[in-house]
C-alpha cells in the first residue's frame, strides 16, 4: 500500500496577492508543508512584512517581492527577482485580484483592462515565465470568485475577468500537461476578507451568504487555502484543468 502525505521539502512556490486574506492563507499552508514561499504584493509593504515574519516564525523560509501584475514590465522584473534567489519554481498560486466595483453604465475601459490585466492577463504572463523553471514538472492554481459565474451589482468588470481566468486555465491545461504541469482553478464562494468590505451593502452580502449556505457558516480564506494545498500535493495528480468550488454547498441553491 503506498502512503501518501503532503510534503512540500525542496519546493519554491509563488504566491501572487501573498500579504493579505486568502493569498496569505494560502502562503502560511504551502510553508507549513515545507514550500519555500515567495509572496507578491503591490501595496501593503507592512502586511507584506507579518506574513513574511509568521512564516518564519514557523521555521519556514519566505521572500517578499513588490510588483505591480497590471504591469507587464513591473511582472517581468519580479520573476527576474525570484530567478536570482531561486533557479526552479514548483508552485505558482495565480492570486492576486484587483477591480472596481460600480454600475455598468459607469464603467470605463481603463476599468475593465485593469480588472482583466490584474486578474486574467497576470495568470498568462506568469505562466509563460513561470514554465521553464518548472523542469520536474509543477502545479499552478488560480484563485477566482463566484462572480464568475453568478451576476453581482457592481461586480460587472470583476467577474467578466474571473470568467476569462477560469477560460484560460482550461485551456492552458491542454498545453501544460504534457509538461507535467497541473493547472488548475479554486472558486471561492463568499469570503469575508479586505475586498468585501469595499462593497457597500456588505452585510446583506454576508447575512444572504450565511443564509444560504447549507453547511452553515462563510468560507473562510484557511478553506480556500486547504483545498488549494490539496491542489499542490500528489494527491492531486489527476486533477486538471478542473474548478474546484469551495463554498459550503452555497452554489447548490442555484
Amino acid at each position: 500500500m503506498r502512503k501518501i502525505k503532503i510534503d512540500l521539502q525542496g519546493k519554491v512556490a509563488l504566491v501572487t496577492g501573498g500579504s493579505r486574506g486568502i493569498g496569505k492563507a494560502v502562503a502560511l499552508r504551502l510553508a507549513e508543508q515545507g514550500a519555500e514561499v515567495v509572496i507578491n504584493y503591490v501595496r501593503h509593504r507592512g502586511h507584506a512584512d507579518a506574513t513574511v515574519a509568521a512564516i518564519k516564525a514557523g521555521g519556514g523560509q519566505c521572500l517578499a517581492l513588490k510588483a505591480n501584475l497590471a504591469d507587464e514590465s513591473s511582472l517581468t522584473a519580479m520573476m527576474a527577482e525570484l530567478r536570482r534567489h531561486h533557479d526552479r519554481l514548483d508552485i505558482l498560486i495565480s492570486n492576486a485580484a484587483s477591480g472596481v466595483l460600480r454600475p455598468v453604465l459607469e464603467l470605463t475601459s481603463h476599468h475593465w483592462d485593469w480588472a482583466v490585466n490584474v486578474n486574467a492577463r497576470a495568470l498568462l504572463l506568469l505562466t509563460q515565465q513561470a514554465a521553464p523553471l518548472m523542469t520536474g514538472g509543477g502545479r499552478i492554481v488560480a484563485i477566482s470568485s463566484i462572480g464568475s459565474v453568478r451576476a453581482i451589482p457592481g461586480y460587472t468588470v470583476v467577474g467578466a475577468s474571473k470568467g476569462a481566468l477560469e477560460s484560460l486555465v482550461r485551456h492552458l491545461a491542454v498545453e501544460l500537461g504534457p509538461r507535467g504541469i497541473n493547472i488548475n482553478t479554486v472558486r471561492a464562494g463568499v469570503v469575508d476578507t479586505d475586498a468585501l468590505k469595499k462593497f457597500p451593502n456588505r452585510e446583506e452580502i454576508l447575512a444572504g451568504s450565511m443564509a444560504r449556505t447549507p453547511l452553515g457558516r462563510l468560507t473562510t480564506p484557511e478553506d480556500v487555502a486547504d483545498v488549494t494545498l490539496f491542489l499542490c500535493s500528489e494527491l492531486a495528480a489527476m486533477v486538471h484543468g478542473q474548478t474546484v468550488v469551495v463554498d459550503g454547498g452555497y452554489a447548490v441553491h442555484g
